[in-house]
């Protein structure tokens, strides 16, 4: 077998594996990916995030927003998961 017909017989291999992925790719059944419904992902609401957006919309006056404050408080401890801390009351002197 001389050098010319190697090549010949490695190029009709190819197409024919080819062409046989290409056969069982289109047979294949797709499965439809599960899409969430958009009520439940509103009943999971979480109260901290509204905070957040609110925070976020006040811009800089969000700096001096108590409110604001105890948001990133409470986000910040969810994300280092910490236990929150308890609000500290000022104690009344004698």
């Amino acid at each position: 077998m001389n050098g010319k017909m190697l090549a010949r017989l490695g190029a009709v291999v190819f197409v024919a594996i080819a062409i046989t992925a290409t056969a069982i790719e289109m047979t294949r059944k797709e499965t439809a990916p599960v899409v969430e419904s958009a009520r439940a992902v509103e009943i999971a609401r979480d109260p901290l995030r509204d905070g957040q957006r609110r925070c976020q919309q006040l811009g800089q006056a969000a700096a001096s927003d108590s409110e604001c404050m105890r948001v990133w408080a409470e986000t910040r401890d969810r994300f280092l998961g910490r236990a929150p801390t308890p609000a500290v009351r000022p104690t009344e002197g004698p």
